[in-house]
């Protein structure tokens, strides 16, 4: 195989979650926070996301704070609770077949653990997998993305060297992430195609994948 360990994002790039989850919690959080100012819209939320991270947006943008960041949170988790996204089609079969074939497979998020580890197992969409490790948001902003730490902690515990590894994901946190630990970093390209992203993604992944079959045909060659 070209790669022995896949470091993949959770959110738009195993699961179409954004759309689902994560933008409905923080149109909520408006309407308690914010009411009668409108929020971003769809495109602009996956931007903010991107660059400059979801905390900053709040806090500098938007003007939130502590106490408010705290109440967006708040209202995010009861929406993870309650809303479960589904895998890309065959993006699981994916993941199962690289580990069928001696590959690991590590999650690095800025959804939690257990509902990254919930997701996975609800999942009736493709065959059954579990993550061999999971970094999520709960680990906090020295041990999440884009901090290097999940994929130095990956090499540590399951005894790689950095030509192992491939991180996968949807937006600058992550490819920050792998440039900072050395590992290869490509871009998952199937949930948006915003032309700010899609550009620098391009620009600093040494692939973009529109489809998941493309990443699959990538990672069996």
């Amino acid at each position: 195989m070209r790669y022995r360990c896949l470091i993949i994002d959770h959110d738009d790039t195993a699961v179409d979650s954004t759309r689902v989850v994560h933008y409905p919690a923080h149109v909520r959080a408006m309407e308690l926070l914010r009411p009668g100012r409108r929020p971003v819209d769809p495109d602009t939320w996956f931007e903010k996301n991107f660059d400059p991270g979801i905390i900053s947006f709040l806090a500098d943008e938007l003007g939130f704070s502590k106490e408010e960041i705290a109440v967006e949170e708040l209202v995010w988790r009861e929406f993870t609770a309650d809303l479960t996204p589904e895998f890309y089609p065959g993006f699981l079969d994916v993941i199962a077949d690289f580990k069928d074939r001696g590959g690991a497979v590590v999650v690095a998020s800025h959804s939690e653990e257990g509902v990254i580890r919930s997701h996975y197992s609800a999942a009736t969409n493709g065959r059954p997998v579990a993550p061999d490790l999971v970094f999520g948001w709960e680990l906090g902003p020295e041990q999440r993305k884009p901090n290097p730490y999940p994929v130095l902690e990956t090499l540590r515990r399951l005894r790689l060297d950095p030509k192992d590894v491939l991180v996968l994901d949807d937006l600058k946190p992550g490819v920050d992430m792998a440039v900072a630990a050395g590992v290869d970093v490509a871009a998952a390209a199937w949930s948006h195609n915003i032309p700010a992203i899609r550009s620098f993604m391009e620009q600093n992944c040494i692939a973009a994948f529109d489809t998941v079959a493309d990443f699959a045909e990538f990672i069996r060659s």
